[in-house]
């Protein structure tokens, strides 16, 4: 069965002053539809380059990405990007910069229709009061909701997340995870997350994608989470197997720091996808 999403043996090299640097070598995993994954691992391991390249941004060296079996060859509307910078258009108001992606991904919209699109998305994120101020009126977490809220109105199949909280305060960060969260029990999109934190990857997905150190960065070890959907952070913080899958992740994260990263992945075994034992 082809699932929607496929990464395989996505290898991708960059040129340098020093020569070739492999960043990422023989990344493979299929994600199914409406499923939320995360990708970890330290910074500079390559979980950007495997999220641009699902997006499009970047061609892959070999391998590469498919979507309903279709080899991805650019950006699409079917794939909604959001980066650890909001990336607004400083001369638009909030409205305006949502409008925009609702114009692409509908052109045949009028422009008022496309208002009330954007509109209806920046209520889903709650801060539809802001639509008539500029992003330097806006606070930081302000912004990234309004980010969320264009990336959503493509209403696109993919959403793609890198870093998305990465530069916010942690009140702000609690705040807009729960709120991607209740977004994402509404629509259920297939979200792929890159994070490097752990509680964060916990509380939000369905499985973690742990990723070996670079050069030549891989996939180490597939983490089922087996907390039940819909989610309180209480619940999650106070589940029996929280900290056990917690030490889990940061034991294998403090392993790979140490290992010789050339020599791929020390645990191969760790592929299986097996929940860790109560």
């Amino acid at each position: 069965m082809i699932q929607p999403l496929e990464i395989s043996a996505l290898s991708k090299s960059f040129e340098t002053t020093a020569g070739v640097y492999p960043a990422v070598r023989d990344f493979s995993v299929k994600i199914a539809a409406g499923e939320f994954v995360s990708i970890v691992g330290h910074s500079g391991c390559g979980k950007s380059t495997v999220l641009s390249v699902i997006a499009g941004l970047q061609q892959a060296t070999t391998g590469g990405v498919c979507i309903d079996g279709k080899e991805v060859q650019g950006p699409g509307t079917d794939r909604g990007v959001v980066f650890q910078s909001p990336c607004l258009l400083p001369w638009l108001t909030a409205l305006e910069n949502v409008a925009l992606a609702a114009g692409q991904a509908f052109p045949d919209l009028s422009a008022g229709q496309q208002k009330e699109h954007a509109r209806k998305y920046l209520a889903l994120v709650g801060v539809e009061e802001v639509a008539i101020h500029n992003p330097a009126e806006l606070s930081l977490g302000t912004q990234q909701r309004v980010a969320i809220a264009r990336a959503l109105a493509l209403e696109p199949r993919f959403l793609l997340l890198d870093e998305p909280f990465g530069m916010l305060d942690s009140l702000t960060r609690f705040e807009l995870q729960d709120v991607l969260l209740q977004v994402w029990e509404k629509n259920r999109k297939t979200v792929v997350m890159v994070t490097h934190d752990v509680d964060e990857a916990l509380y939000l997905s369905d499985r973690i994608l742990l990723m070996t150190d670079g050069p030549a960065a891989t996939l180490g070890e597939v983490l089922p989470v087996p907390f039940a959907r819909p989610r309180q952070r209480t619940d999650v913080l106070e589940h029996p197997a929280y900290y056990r899958y917690r030490s889990r992740i940061i034991d294998f994260l403090e392993h790979h720091a140490v290992q010789n990263p050339a020599a791929g992945p020390c645990r191969t075994e760790s592929k299986n996808e097996e929940p860790i034992n109560a």
